[in-house]
C-alpha cells in the first residue's frame, strides 16, 4: 500500500487551533429539542449527531486559523481579532434558526459562511479568488464547485455530516452499508436537487407562488403575501397534496376498518386510539380464563379528565370472561398496581388470584395462545381526550381485518434487539395487529401507486413521481414506528398520546399497547406523518451544489478519487446494532422502493454479515472473535481513507464511547483504545480533540447516570513518513511535559468532569501518535492500551497537584473525605492530617465551621448543614469547601434560581471562586473512582454551570464596587 507523504507546510485550519466550544455546544444541546422542520424528522435514525456541531467541525476543517496566514495577518493583535470574528461568525452559524434561507438574514449569514470558505480553498491552491465572488453569492458556489474538495461522510447513518457540507456550499458524498440509511441521505442531500426552485405539479397549487399566511399592502390594496418556490418548497407543497391523497383514497378502501365511538348523547366522535393487552390462558384447571397482562389500569392521569380501566369478571361462563369499563376517578378507585410483575417474574389473573411465571407466559406465546383484548376506546372530544369502555362493534372492526401482503421477511436468528424473539416471534409482520397491516399494505400497495399516477397525470415527469413517492414512502416508515403493537399509550398529563416503538434502541416486549386510528386528527394519524416529512423538506438547501449517496462498504470502498476531506461518525464498538434496528423498517420500505432503487432494495433484509460491530452474533467457534473483527475492519477502513484523503485539510471523527476496564496499571477504555489503535496503525497522527455536547443529557441511558455526554472529534492528519521512532522514556517524559499544560486549557473551557477524562486522551494522543512507533529500550511495542493508561496516570497526577492548589483547610477536607466521607474519624488522626495541611482543628470547627470534633472524633459537616451559612456565618474568609458545598445547597433546593444563588458565592470569593471549580472537579473525581455515580453527576452539574456562574458573578461584583463608589 502506498501511503502518500504529509507535505511538508500546510495552513494550519481553524479547528487545529481554536474553536467557540460554548456556543457551538451550547446550540447542540438545544437543537435535540427542536423539531419543527428539523431533518430529523424526515425518518427515525440512531445517535444522529446535531446539525450545529457538524456544521462548525465542516467550517472550521475548511478555513484557515488567521495564524497559518502572516500576509494577512502579521501580528498577534490581527491574528486574534481574526480569530474573534471568525469565532463571532460560528457563533451565529450554529444557531438553528439561521439555517433557514427562506429568511433573508439567514440566507445572508450562510454566504458568508460560504465566501470564508471559498477565500481558504483560494489560499489552499495559491491563487486569488475571483473579484466576483465578494458581492455574488452565486459566483461563490461556482468557485466552490470546482475547485474545493468534496466533504465525503463514509459512515453516513442520519446524514447530519453530509447534509451540513451541502448547506455550506461543498460537494456532499454519503454512502453507507445500510440501505434505510442510505435512502434518508438520498432523501436530505440528493433528490430536493433535481427539482429546486420548482413550483408543484398538484392542481391546488399556485404557480407562482405559496401563501404566507401575511398580507401586505393597505386598504384596497391589501393583498395575501405570496412568496416565490423557493428550492424544495415546491416538492414540499406536493408531498403534502398527494399525501393527503393518499389518506383520502385509504379511508374509502379501508374506513369500515375504523368506526366511530357512539356517546351517551347520541352523538360520534372520531377514535384516536384503541387500547389493548395481551392475554395468554390462567394455569389454574379451574379457572382457564385468558388472563390480561397489564402494566397499569391509570388510561388518563391528566387533571380534570383521569380516567381508569376496571376489569369486570363474567363467571357464568366456564372459562370465566373478562371485560372492561372506562371509570373516572369520581366513581372509583382504580385498582392497584399491574397483572404483570416487573423484572420478568410472571403475572397475576385477574379472574382467580393465581400467578403464573414468565417461562409460562413464554410458553403459551410460543405455542401461539397469546391473544389480545380491548381495554379503553380513545376518542376525540371538544379540546380533551375521550375515554371509553370497548364495544362489541369496535373488538369485531378489529378482528375483522384479513391482510393480504404482509411483509414476509423473518427475522434474523441474532435479532436479540427484539424482546419479543423470546416469546416466540419470528417474523417482521407479527409487531403489528392485523388491522394495522390492512393499513400499512393499503398505503403501500395501492394508495402509494394510485398517487404515483396522479403526480404524472398532473403534469409530473415520471422521475419526480419517484421522488415524490420516495417521501411518501418515508411517511409510511414513520407511520410504522408509531402503528405497531409494540408502541405504548402514555397515560401521563403531559402525554395521552402514543409513544413510538424504537423509545430507545431496542424494542423491548410490550404487554399493553396502544392502536392508532390513521384517519383521526392525533399526533399519530397519517396527515401528521406527511406534515412532518413535508415541512422537513422544505427546509433543505435544495439549490446548493447537488449530494449523492452511495450504498458501500466502508472497508473496500470510499467513492470518491479526489481527495476528499473526511468528516464521519464512524460505528462505535458494540453500542448499536443498525441493522437489527432498521429491519423494521426496511420491510415496508423494500416493495414500494425496489422499482425506484433496484440496487438498494435488492436483499430481503438488511445486510448484517459485514456490519461493523462487535455484536455477539459475530463471536463464532473456530474464527476470529466480534471484538478482533471489529478491530481489524476498522483498521482496514481507515488505511483506506488515509490512503484517499486529502493531505491538504485534517479529517475529523466524531467518537462517543466510555467503557471503562480496570487493569492491573490504571484504567482504560475499550472502545477508545480500539478506535485510536487503528488510527495510529492506518498512518494517522492524532493532532487534536474537542469534546463537544452531541448528546441529550436527559436521554434514557443517561438518567441519574454518570455517562459521557459528549462526542470528542478526533482531528488528525497523514502521519509524516519520515516521522521519528521513540522509545518508552521519551513518550513519557513528552507527555509529562506537555499534557497538564493542555489539561489546564480544557479546564479553562470549562469541559464537564465527566467529558474530561476522554477528551485528555487526544492531547495525550496527539505525543504518542506524532512518532512512527514508541517501544522500550528491550524493543517491546508500547500498544496504544499502555500510552492510555500512562495518560490516565499523568491525569490523575494533575489532580493531585490541582489539589496543592487548594486552601489548607480544603485540602484537609478532601483527603479526610478520602478516608471517611461524612462519618467520624479518630481525633488523632485529624490531628496528624492538620499538622501536614498546616491548619488547626480548632479553626476548621470554630473558625471555619467545616467539622465538627468532640468525645475524641472529629466528622465533617453534612452537605446538608450548609443552608444556614447565612444565619451561622463563619468569621473566617470563604475557604473553597465551603464556598463549593453552599452553591450545592443552591443547585439542589433553588430548582430555578440556582444560578443566581451561585453566583453570590462566587462573587464573596477571591479569584471569583475558581478554586470551588477546582475542588468540584476533584470531588467528582473522587466520586467516579468509588464508582459512585449519584455523587459524582453532582459535581459534573456544578462544573458544567460554571462558566454561566462566573460570569453572573461577574456582574453582582461590579454592581457592588458601583454601589460603594455611589455610581
Amino acid at each position: 500500500m502506498t501511503i502518500t507523504s504529509q507535505p511538508a507546510t500546510h495552513r494550519k485550519k481553524l479547528i487545529e487551533v481554536d474553536l467557540p466550544l460554548d456556543a457551538i455546544n451550547a446550540e447542540s444541546s438545544r437543537e435535540k429539542s427542536i423539531r419543527h422542520g428539523h431533518p430529523s424528522t424526515l425518518h427515525l435514525w440512531w445517535a444522529r449527531r446535531p446539525l450545529a456541531s457538524c456544521r462548525a467541525v465542516i467550517f472550521a476543517s475548511m478555513v484557515d486559523d488567521p495564524s497559518a496566514c502572516p500576509d494577512e495577518f502579521p501580528t498577534p493583535e490581527a491574528v486574534r481579532a481574526e480569530r474573534k470574528r471568525l469565532h463571532e461568525l460560528i457563533s451565529e452559524l450554529v444557531k438553528w434558526e439561521n439555517t433557514d434561507e427562506r429568511k433573508p438574514e439567514a440566507r445572508a449569514l450562510l454566504n458568508s459562511a460560504r465566501y470564508e470558505i471559498a477565500r481558504s480553498v483560494a489560499r489552499s491552491r495559491s491563487e486569488p479568488l475571483p473579484r466576483e465572488c465578494r458581492d455574488n453569492p452565486a459566483a461563490t458556489l461556482r468557485y466552490l464547485a470546482d475547485s474545493a474538495k468534496p466533504i465525503y461522510d463514509p459512515f453516513a447513518g442520519g446524514g447530519s455530516i453530509p447534509l451540513e457540507a451541502q448547506r455550506l456550499g461543498l460537494k456532499a458524498i454519503a454512502s453507507d452499508l445500510n440501505p434505510v440509511a442510505v435512502l434518508i441521505n438520498k432523501a436530505l442531500i440528493e433528490l430536493p436537487h433535481k427539482f429546486a426552485n420548482r413550483p408543484p405539479v398538484n392542481p391546488d397549487a399556485d404557480p407562482m407562488g405559496m401563501l404566507t399566511g401575511k398580507s401586505i399592502g393597505r386598504g384596497k390594496n391589501r393583498k395575501p403575501e405570496i412568496i416565490a418556490w423557493r428550492g424544495a418548497a415546491g416538492l414540499a407543497a406536493d408531498i403534502r397534496y398527494y399525501g393527503n391523497w393518499m389518506r383520502d383514497r385509504a379511508l374509502e378502501k379501508i374506513g369500515d376498518l375504523y368506526p366511530k365511538a357512539k356517546l351517551p348523547d347520541g352523538t360520534e366522535a372520531t377514535v384516536i386510539a384503541w387500547l389493548w393487552a395481551r392475554t395468554v390462558p390462567c394455569n389454574n384447571p379451574l379457572c382457564g380464563a385468558d388472563m390480561p397482562l397489564l402494566t397499569t389500569f391509570q388510561v388518563s392521569k391528566k387533571t380534570n379528565n383521569r380516567h381508569y380501566i376496571r376489569p369486570i369478571v363474567h363467571r357464568d361462563t366456564q372459562p370465566p370472561t373478562i371485560s372492561f369499563q372506562v371509570q373516572t376517578h369520581n366513581e372509583g378507585v382504580p385498582p392497584d398496581g399491574r397483572t404483570v410483575v416487573r423484572g420478568g417474574k410472571g403475572a397475576t389473573c385477574l379472574a382467580c388470584g393465581d400467578g403464573v411465571p414468565q417461562t409460562y407466559i413464554r410458553e403459551q406465546s410460543k405455542a401461539g395462545n397469546m391473544r389480545v383484548i380491548m381495554t379503553c376506546i380513545v376518542a376525540e372530544g371538544d379540546r380533551k381526550r375521550l375515554f371509553i369502555s370497548p364495544t362489541e362493534q369496535h373488538t369485531d372492526a378489529a378482528h375483522s381485518a384479513k391482510p393480504r401482503r404482509p411483509p414476509p421477511q423473518k427475522m434474523p436468528a441474532t435479532a436479540y434487539l427484539v424482546s419479543g424473539r423470546g416469546y416466540g416471534i419470528e417474523n417482521w409482520r407479527e409487531l403489528f395487529t392485523k388491522r394495522q397491516l390492512v393499513a400499512l399494505e393499503t398505503f403501500r400497495d395501492e394508495a402509494l401507486t394510485e398517487a404515483s399516477g396522479e403526480i404524472v397525470k398532473d403534469g409530473g415527469s415520471k422521475e419526480y413521481a419517484n421522488i415524490v413517492c420516495t417521501y411518501l414512502a418515508l411517511a409510511i416508515g414513520r407511520t410504522t414506528n408509531s402503528n405497531s403493537s409494540f408502541a405504548k399509550w402514555d397515560s401521563s398529563p403531559r402525554g395521552l398520546i402514543i409513544t413510538s416503538v424504537y423509545a430507545r434502541q431496542a424494542i423491548p416486549m410490550v404487554w399493553d399497547f396502544a392502536e392508532a386510528n390513521p384517519f383521526s386528527s392525533s399526533s399519530q394519524n397519517w396527515n401528521a406523518q406527511i406534515e412532518w416529512v413535508a415541512e422537513a423538506v422544505a427546509r433543505l438547501p435544495a439549490d446548493m451544489p447537488p449530494g449523492v449517496a452511495h450504498q458501500a462498504d466502508a472497508t473496500t470502498t470510499i467513492h470518491s478519487q479526489s481527495g476528499p476531506v473526511i468528516v464521519t461518525d464512524p460505528p462505535y464498538y458494540d453500542n448499536i446494532s443498525y441493522a437489527e434496528l432498521s429491519d423494521f423498517f426496511y420491510v415496508w420500505l423494500r416493495d414500494p422502493l425496489r422499482d425506484i432503487y433496484p440496487d438498494l432494495f435488492a436483499g430481503i433484509l438488511v445486510p448484517t454479515e459485514e456490519e461493523m460491530i462487535a455484536a455477539p452474533r459475530f463471536n463464532k467457534k473456530g474464527v476470529e472473535s466480534a471484538k478482533e473483527r471489529f478491530e481489524r475492519l476498522m483498521n482496514q477502513t481507515l488505511r483506506l481513507i488515509r490512503q484517499r484523503c486529502t493531505p491538504e485539510f485534517p479529517s475529523s471523527i466524531f467518537y462517543a464511547y466510555k467503557q471503562q476496564e480496570e487493569t492491573k496499571q490504571g484504567v482504560t477504555s475499550t472502545g477508545w483504545d480500539t478506535m485510536l489503535t487503528a488510527l495510529v496503525e492506518a498512518g494517522f497522527q492524532i493532532i487534536g480533540t474537542w469534546p463537544m455536547r452531541t448528546e441529550l443529557g436527559n436521554r434514557a441511558n443517561a438518567m441519574g447516570a454518570n455517562t459521557l455526554a459528549s462526542s470528542v472529534i478526533l482531528v488528525c492528519r497523514p502521519r509524516p513518513e519520515d516521522a521519528p521512532f521513540a522509545n518508552r522514556n521519551e513518550f513519557i517524559s513528552a507527555l509529562e511535559a506537555e499534557l497538564p499544560a493542555a489539561l489546564d486549557q480544557l479546564t479553562q473551557g470549562h469541559i464537564a468532569p465527566v467529558d474530561l477524562a476522554q477528551a485528555a486522551i487526544g492531547p495525550g494522543m496527539e505525543i504518542y501518535s506524532r512518532y512512527s512507533s514508541v517501544s522500550t529500550i528491550a524493543g517491546v511495542e508500547v500498544t496504544v492500551r499502555d500510552a492510555l493508561e500512562n495518560i490516565n496516570r499523568v491525569i490523575e497526577e494533575y489532580h493531585r497537584r490541582e489539589q496543592g492548589e487548594l486552601d489548607e483547610e480544603s485540602q484537609f477536607c478532601l483527603t479526610w473525605l478520602e478516608q471517611h466521607g461524612y462519618g467520624a474519624g479518630a481525633y488523632g488522626a485529624a490531628e496528624l492530617l492538620s499538622q501536614a495541611k498546616n491548619v488547626s482543628i480548632d479553626a476548621l470547627r470554630d473558625s471555619h465551621r467545616l467539622l465538627t470534633a468532640a468525645s475524641g472524633a472529629v466528622q465533617l459537616l453534612d452537605p446538608e448543614e450548609y443552608h444556614h451559612y447565612e444565619r451561622k456565618r463563619p468569621s473566617a474568609p470563604m475557604t473553597a469547601w465551603e464556598g463549593c458545598f453552599r452553591m450545592l445547597w443552591h443547585l439542589d433546593h433553588e430548582e430555578g434560581g440556582f444560578i443566581d444563588g451561585c453566583a453570590e458565592v462566587a462573587a464573596r470569593m477571591d479569584g471569583g471562586g475558581e478554586s470551588i471549580e477546582r475542588l468540584a472537579r476533584l470531588l467528582y473525581a473522587h466520586y467516579d473512582r468509588k464508582r459512585d455515580s449519584q455523587n459524582a453527576v453532582i459535581f459534573n452539574n456544578l462544573v458544567s454551570e460554571w462558566r454561566e456562574i462566573s460570569t453572573r458573578a461577574v456582574t453582582l461584583r461590579r454592581q457592588e464596587t458601583q454601589a460603594g463608589l455611589g455610581i
